[in-house]
Order: C-alpha cells, then structure tokens, then sequence
C-alpha cells in the first residue's frame, strides 16, 4: 500500500470522484463518489452513493461506477478510484471482478476494506486528501443518522 500526495493523473482521477460525491450530496444523500478508469486512465464509468436516492442499500459508489462501466472481459489492469476507503461490500466487488488498483481518497473518516484488498494483492494507493476528508466530517456532523445507516450501525 502506498501513500501518495497526488500526481496530476491521480489527481484528475479524483476530481471526477469528487465530482459525483458532491453530486450525492446535492441530491440528499451520502456524499461518496467512485470512477472506474482503464489502463490509459480512460473513464469507464462513474457513480455515487444513491442507497437514500433509489432506496436500494447495495447503490454504493464503487458499485454505481463500476455499473456504470458495464461489461469488460477482463478488470485486472482497471482502477478504482473512490473518495472514502471502500467497506467490505464494495472491497469484495473490486475482489470478485480482480480490479487490481484502488485509489482511496481518504480513511480517516471511515476505515473499511483498503488493507484487506493490499494483503490479497490490490495495489491500493491512499491519498489522505483534505477535501475527501472535510466533505465526510462535515456530512457526519450534519446527518450522523444517515452516516449510521450506511455503514451499518444502528445507533439510539
């Protein structure tokens, strides 16, 4: 696993993250984007968290992108980029399918799969960038029900 401050392509790749994270957010739901790129760094698909959007728990980011993409052959050389460490729901996608890098824009804020997906050989690269990390505080602060909900815990 490694820690990166953000080359330009990583950095493009991330904004388009960003992008659909806020695009959740406006729309009332939870602010986590995901895109999926190919070996070129070419855009395969793009997504956000859409369970509070469509009422459907599995509508996570990297799963919304990853649909998005539709159907390849082969996903070893594709990355996911994501603005949150991904859970064990959408580390078990990027597993199934063989994706075989993961860009995490931050893991402060929730600490899901990343090491994991390192340990079974997904080079995952770690950001730690300030904006993925205000954009989840500031959510949680505002919506810790919501938050509680999607990471599955029920709270009193």
């Amino acid at each position: 696993m490694t820690t990166d401050n953000g080359d330009a392509g990583v950095t493009s790749q991330l904004a388009v993250a960003l992008d659909e994270a806020r695009a959740g957010l406006a729309e009332g739901g939870i602010p986590i984007g995901a895109a999926l790129f190919g070996p070129r760094g070419e855009l395969l698909g793009r997504g956000h968290n859409r369970r509070v959007q469509d009422g459907d728990p599995s509508m996570h980011a990297e799963t919304a992108a990853f649909r998005a993409a539709g159907r390849l052959r082969d996903y070893r050389h594709t990355t996911m980029v994501t603005t949150l460490s991904p859970c064990w729901y959408c580390s078990g996608l990027v597993r199934q399918f063989g994706i075989g890098h993961v860009v995490v824009g931050e893991s402060e804020t929730f600490h899901g799969g990343h090491e994991w997906l390192a340990e079974h050989g997904v080079r995952v690269t770690l950001l730690d960038d300030p904006t993925c990390k205000t954009l989840m505080r500031d959510f949680i602060a505002a919506r810790p029900e919501l938050w509680f909900e999607d990471i599955g815990r029920v709270t009193e």
